[in-house]
């Protein structure tokens, strides 16, 4: 059971337990026809609209008693209370008018949700209700109000005509503010429907109770344009407020507001209601605004039911709003003003559907003054005579459908430059749409449903891209000639002695990379979505063979030197043969095939986008953002195949550092310019590490990073090219005869012939200091024996002198004795020099080279020394 349904349940109990029924003998003067009246007018929140509507009622209900053919004999009175639009309040107000005296024949109504209340209460007691304010579709529920009336059109009515100017203005994209009361709910969930069949979109749907504070601003956040809010008067204050400070207005912005509110509904009451804008800002934000309402005030200069135009009931009614105290002649108007006319005519229903009744009931001889709460034939005829009704009212033609709705036209209007304009009317039934063409947009146009997002592709800044290409060209063009030149003079012993079909491997290597690069720039600017996949695997074949093949060369000179060095004196005649450098380069480039091979079949590259998040332009006040958006070759494993391709090239980059480092300062005959291949890997090497990782991190900047590898591809082939043909290309200038070598090409003039002799130098060497060591140490011992002879020699003469029979030798003696003694000593040493002399002779004559007679020499000078 609904929370106004267990309202109904106990209002019927209390009423059924508590209080006798009344018998319509004691309901007052035979001439009077009551029927009761139940208007918001003092409360705080929902519509209000009863300041305006009750004087309105009074008027209609002395008009009526001043026509003498209508309700012939009988007076009509109003019996009314102020129900603030608070459904129990209301309800409490039905139960003092059915129960105090005199019997009401039926009952007035407005503010929606007192409707519901008392509409589905009424039936117990067999009333008719007429609701002259009562807009929520939630009442055309037959089965539900199955005698409730309303001049009112039902809110549903509104829907019809915003779909109709959604399609005019070409809006497929709305979002919806709704006050969460169960008028706006059902008016939402109609709205809704009527969206899908018409193909809208709504982005988002928002509610607030009392504070519309967070679902305006997830408004802002769903980029909400066009904006439709269902709210009372007091919460569209609010809303205004909350637009404002959240710039929801504008040029940008257009909002559906409800058309009953009253004129300047957007500058009344703010301090009362605690709104912080400022009455400029609350204009600001109405500005532009449109509103939908059904037709409330007769738009032709007719004359009425009443005898009076609607603009004479326009006067009648500021009249009597003056005399209560509204300030009519400054535009104050109380809420409900543009409903008066609605209320005005709800009387004169109530009073054509009861002098037709009268005329019925005369024919039974019965009379309305017969009728009780429990008189259910009574009641249905009066239900059928309203439900007939028709007449050309205030409010325009006042008929009702078959679930008691009014038939209504609806009107659009604007608010340009604080004051709303008249743009059209529609007509629900014959799906007419009249318009005046007096709409006024800011800017100058009509608004746009949503923020136009224009996709921009970013590509490489075209002077960049042609100076890069230029470059890379003239690249080409060099490697080319240097083919040439390689060719040309593949005869001399300078080319010959760099194995020149790996140079011009190397320079094909060269020229696909530079190709590659051209490929780099390449982009959407010149090449279709479609065909760009085909750019991708092009990129990635040509960048991986070119640097396979250009490397490739390098690397296999370099592993070559080293693997010929290394095994030099072992077999020192060992010769560098062509075919193996050849397979090394070979192998490389079947690896690089096998990858993307298996790569391009299995996971192909294809053109993926990358987003950015929008910008606003730069030279247009159109609403409309920038989505930047970067073209990128991608797969779906595109991190797998990258580290496989990143894992094998930077194994044989290290490799090849590795190499380069080992054989720096080796000269080797066979491969005249390893060290410039040397030089050249480890520049590649370098780059390579650099630019890789690098690449990668400023992949999302199109200029910087096509400049960034460009350059390094660019860089690292000419260099290669000049540090490799250079001094080649100045060698052959230089000595076009093929001369000897020269400053430019060192290498260049080391024979076969020398480079053997040099090999077979430094192993007779290496013998030859090893034989002088073994004579030098038997020398040393020599040497030492002949030092110990002398001392020995040297005990014995001196024994002798001292002995007798050298004292009585005398001269002769002494002679003796000193012939004796140096003729021993030299005796002795000339037996040693010629052992010393013939152990030198024979190791001379062993090794008969220039350094060995050099060390022979400077040890006999020593000797004799």
């Amino acid at each position: 059971m609904t929370s106004d349904g267990a309202v109904t349940f106990w209002i019927f109990l209390l009423c059924l337990i508590g209080t006798p029924q009344l018998e319509g003998s004691e309901a007052g003067r035979p001439d009077e026809l009551h029927i009761g009246g139940i208007f918001p007018i003092a409360g705080k929140g929902g519509w209000q609209g009863g300041q305006a509507c009750m004087p309105a009622a009074r008027l209609a209900l002395d008009d009526v008693n001043k026509e003498p053919n209508l309700l012939p004999g009988f007076k009509l009175i109003l019996h009314s209370n102020d129900s603030e639009c608070e459904p129990g309040l209301g309800a409490s107000v039905m139960y003092n008018l059915l129960y105090n005296k005199p019997q009401k024949l039926m009952l007035l109504a407005g503010c929606s949700t007192v409707c519901t209340t008392v509409a589905e209460a009424a039936k117990m007691w067999n009333l008719i209700v007429l609701c002259y304010g009562a807009s929520s579709p939630a009442l055309s529920d037959r089965k539900r109000f199955p005698t409730l009336f309303r001049t009112h059109p039902s809110a549903t009515v509104h829907n019809p005509t915003r779909i109709k100017l959604m399609k005019k203005f070409g809006w497929s994209r709305v979002a919806i503010l709704q006050q969460a009361e169960e008028v706006f709910i059902s008016t939402v969930e109609d709205l809704e429907n009527r969206c899908m069949e018409a193909g809208v979109e709504i982005v988002t749907r928002q509610s607030f109770l009392s504070d519309p504070t967070d679902a305006v601003r997830n408004l802002r956040r769903q980029d909400a344009r066009i904006i439709v809010g269902l709210f009372y008067v007091v919460a569209a204050r609010r809303v205004l407020c909350e637009m404002y400070k959240q710039q929801l207005y504008g040029r940008a912005h257009v909002w559906f507001f409800i058309g009953w509110y009253e004129d300047n509904w957007y500058e009344a009451n703010l301090e009362n209601e605690g709104i912080t804008c400022t009455v400029e800002q609350m204009r600001i934000a109405a500005e532009g605004h449109l509103t939908t309402e059904a037709l409330m005030w007769n738009q032709n200069n007719q004359t009425t039911i009443s005898g009076m135009t609607a603009e004479e009931f326009r006067h009648r009614l500021n009249h009597a709003l003056i005399e209560e105290g509204y300030d009519i002649n400054h535009d104050r108007y109380p809420e409900g003003y543009q409903e008066a006319p609605l209320a005005y005519d709800a009387v004169w229903s109530v009073a054509l559907a009861f002098n037709k009744t009268m005329e019925r009931l005369t024919t039974r001889k019965k009379s309305l003054r017969d009728f009780t709460y429990t008189d259910k034939e009574i009641a249905d005829d009066i239900y059928s005579a309203m439900n007939s009704t028709q007449f050309l009212g205030v409010s325009g033609v006042v008929a009702f459908s078959s679930q008691g709705d009014r038939i209504a036209l609806t009107q659009i209007e604007q608010m340009v430059n604080g004051k709303y304009e008249k743009l059209g009317y529609y007509d629900t039934q014959l799906d007419n749409l009249t318009w005046l063409n007096t709409e006024q947009w800011i800017g100058g146009k009509v608004p746009q449903d949503r923020t136009i997002v224009t996709h921009v592709l970013r590509t490489v800044s075209l002077p960049l891209f042609v100076c890069m290409c230029t470059i890379s060209c003239c690249g080409i063009f060099v490697a080319f000639a240097l083919i040439i030149f390689n060719i040309w003079n593949k005869h001399r012993r300078v080319i010959q002695s760099s194995h020149p079909v790996c140079n011009t491997i190397m320079l094909f290597g060269v020229i696909i990379c530079l190709i590659s690069v051209i490929l780099l720039g390449m982009d959407g600017r010149f090449v279709s979505p479609h065909e760009y996949p085909k750019i991708c695997q092009a990129r990635a074949w040509l960048l991986s063979t070119g640097f396979t093949l250009a490397y490739g060369a390098m690397f296999s000179k370099v592993w070559r030197v080293h693997r010929f060095t290394t095994k030099a004196k072992t077999d020192p005649k060992k010769k560098v043969e062509p075919w193996k450098l050849y397979t090394m380069v070979s192998g490389l480039l079947s690896i690089d095939l096998v990858i993307l091979l298996c790569w391009q079949i299995f996971d192909p590259l294809q053109r993926i986008l990358e987003t950015f998040p929008l910008e606003d332009p730069v030279s247009t006040t159109d609403d409309i953002k920038i989505r930047p958006e970067l073209e990128h070759c991608e797969s779906e494993r595109n991190s797998m195949w990258l580290g496989l391709v990143y894992g094998v090239k930077g194994l044989i980059l290290v490799f090849g550092l590795f190499l380069a480092y080992e054989t720096r300062s080796i000269k080797v005959k066979q491969i005249n310019d390893s060290r410039y291949v040397g030089m050249s890997i480890y520049n590649v090497v370098v780059l390579c590490l650099i630019t890789a990782p690098v690449g990668m991190v400023i992949a999302s900047q199109q200029d910087a990073s096509f400049a960034f590898v460009a350059l390094a591809v660019i860089f690292c082939c000419f260099l290669s090219m000049l540090l490799i043909f250079v001094p080649k290309v100045i060698e052959v200038i230089r000595h076009p005869k093929d001369k000897a070598e020269s400053k430019y090409n060192p290498d260049s003039a080391i024979s076969k012939e020398d480079e053997e002799r040099y090999q077979k130098l430094v192993t007779e060497n290496e013998e030859l200091q090893r034989l002088i060591t073994q004579k030098e140490e038997k020398i040393r011992v020599l040497r030492q024996r002949l030092v110990e002879r002398d001392v020995n020699t040297k005990g014995t003469e001196l024994n002798g002198a001292s002995g007798p029979g050298i004292g009585a030798g005398g001269a002769n003696g002494n002679g003796n004795g000193n012939g004796n003694g140096n003729g021993g000593t030299a005796t002795t040493s000339l037996a040693i020099q010629p052992l010393a002399a013939n152990i030198i002779s024979t190791a001379a004559s062993a090794h008969p080279t220039p350094a060995a007679t050099l060390a022979i020499t400077q040890d006999t000078h020593e000797h004799r020394t």
